[in-house]
């Protein structure tokens, strides 16, 4: 590997290193549902301008149909006073509309489907929004319980580079790294417990032979006390 290869690695490892240092699940996580709303923001915009160009449409429609009836009753009142030549004239126009009318029926309909499909596609980016919202008040507070404990059990932050296939997902597995080397640090220091108890088996054995020498001298017990194995060999009774 040539020197200029080298020192490529060597800055990219630096930077990589530099920015998951810095990085903030919180911040992250924020940025993400930030990130999230202006998506919705933006697609309610877009039903918005499909919603008004179904209502021109529908005006559209209703227009030409309304013009086409007028040009019909038109066609009717040249026929009565007997003027063929403007009665096909209202007619053709009368069809014209019509046409047009046809035309705009079958835009709006294409409209309709686009709006209730893109509204119904607002509604599920807003159902993930509720989601990850959910889901980031639930990761950040494991996060802070991993920090806590960490800091607690003194343990050191080993970096582990992940390549999840979302930021929630990312978020989540570094987290869980932070859990479990928690959790091992604290698996460590359960090693005292054992001690404990054997220092509590030790100090019951050492009272049970105080009251064995206190009943002695009181006359109220046999002669010579029960040691347990590892205690002393000497004591009150032996003095006596």
């Amino acid at each position: 590997m040539g020197i200029m290869d080298r020192l490529s690695q060597l800055i990219r490892a630096n930077i990589n290193d530099l920015l998951d240092s810095a990085e903030d699940p919180e911040k992250m996580l924020d940025q993400i549902l930030r990130d999230m709303q202006s998506n919705i923001v933006q697609a309610r915009s877009q039903v918005a301008a499909m919603i008004a160009q179904e209502k021109e449409l529908e005006a559209d429609a209703a227009d030409t149909q309304r013009l086409a009836d007028e040009w019909g009753k038109k066609a009717a009142r040249a026929v009565e006073a007997g003027k063929d030549d403007l009665a096909k004239e209202a007619l053709r126009r009368k069809r014209d509309n019509e046409q047009n009318a046809a035309v705009y029926e079958q835009q709006l309909a294409v409209q309709q489907q686009a709006v209730e499909k893109l509204k119904d596609q607002v509604r599920q980016l807003e159902v993930k929004y509720q989601g990850a919202s959910s889901q980031r008040d639930a990761l950040v507070a494991r996060q802070r319980r991993a920090t806590a404990q960490r800091q607690v059990a003194e343990q050191a932050v080993v970096f582990n580079p992940t390549n999840p296939s979302s930021e929630l997902d990312r978020m989540e597995r570094k987290i869980r790294g932070d859990e479990a080397r928690a959790a091992a640090a604290l698996e460590v220091g359960n090693d005292s417990f054992e001690s404990q108890f054997e220092q509590l088996e030790n100090d019951d054995v050492d009272i049970d032979n105080a009251l064995a020498q206190l009943k002695q001298q009181l006359g109220k017990g046999p002669a010579t006390p029960s040691l347990a194995a590892g205690s002393s060999a000497t004591g009150p009774a032996q003095q006596s």
